[in-house]
């Protein structure tokens, strides 16, 4: 495993516990959300690179049925490669993402037109669109109270937004980072269908990445859908460095 692979995988064993309880199932840890939001999925307990039986995916699943919660699962395929045929064998179904890694500062983007990309906080009225903008990039509705929990994320420093706002202060595209110590994560980013190819997704994960860095991010990393998206997110600086995977039934 590589230096890098070695801090993603610290990161995503680390991110969810504030706000989630971890379940342990052997080689797989299960993170149950607690409080409400979105919610969590199984990946390979912290340090597990080997294989990983059948037996133990299937009990994981079993538990999350009797939870009530997707049954999901995450993690990268360089560093735990023996968990992709007991989650097939199992019945899931696998897809791939890759991983990207940015190194020093995000290469400039032109500047969108119309609109004003900056952090959006806590109490900032642009919060609330800024948490829908990237919902309806997929053509859904957030839940209620989703604005209040991300507030409450931001407030205790777990995450930070940033949008892109039109001339009514209203957010067109917006994402997030998720900071622990000095690594963190891009998520979420999205813009609203009217206001696509436009270079908003890109100028949003730029100001992401220079918050990230201002506040002492060393290594900054996302996971792109697709390769053509890849390709976009190549434009500011990020490389592939292995690949994410993820479950679902």
């Amino acid at each position: 495993m590589t230096p890098v692979l070695k801090r993603i995988e610290t990161y995503y064993d680390t991110v969810p516990r504030p706000s989630a309880r971890a379940e342990d199932f052997g080689p797989l840890t299960l993170f149950v959300q607690e409080g409400g939001g979105w919610p969590f999925y199984a990946r390979p307990a912290l340090g597990v690179t080997g294989e990983i039986p059948v037996g133990a995916v299937e009990k994981v699943r079993a538990r999350q049925r009797e939870l009530g919660v997707p049954e999901a699962f995450e993690w990268v395929a360089e560093t735990t490669p023996g968990l992709r045929a007991a989650v097939e064998a199992s019945g899931l179904t696998v897809r791939e993402h890759p991983l990207m890694v940015l190194e020093g500062e995000a290469l400039a983007v032109p500047e969108p037109e119309g609109v004003t990309v900056r952090m959006v906080g806590a109490d900032d009225p642009a919060l609330h669109s800024a948490v829908a903008a990237p919902f309806a990039a997929f053509g859904v509705a957030p839940e209620p109270g989703t604005a209040e929990r991300i507030g409450a994320r931001i407030e205790a420093g777990w995450t930070r937004l940033a949008a892109a706002l039109d001339g009514t202060g209203e957010a067109v595209s917006a994402g997030q980072h998720q900071p622990v110590g000095p690594v963190s994560e891009v998520v979420g980013v999205g813009t609203v269908p009217s206001a696509r190819r436009r270079g908003l997704g890109l100028a949003v994960t730029a100001a992401l990445v220079a918050d990230a860095r201002a506040h002492g991010a060393e290594l900054v990393f996302l996971s792109a859908s697709d390769a053509d998206v890849a390709r976009l997110y190549g434009r500011l600086g990020f490389r592939t460095v292995a690949t994410a995977l993820i479950a679902e039934a």
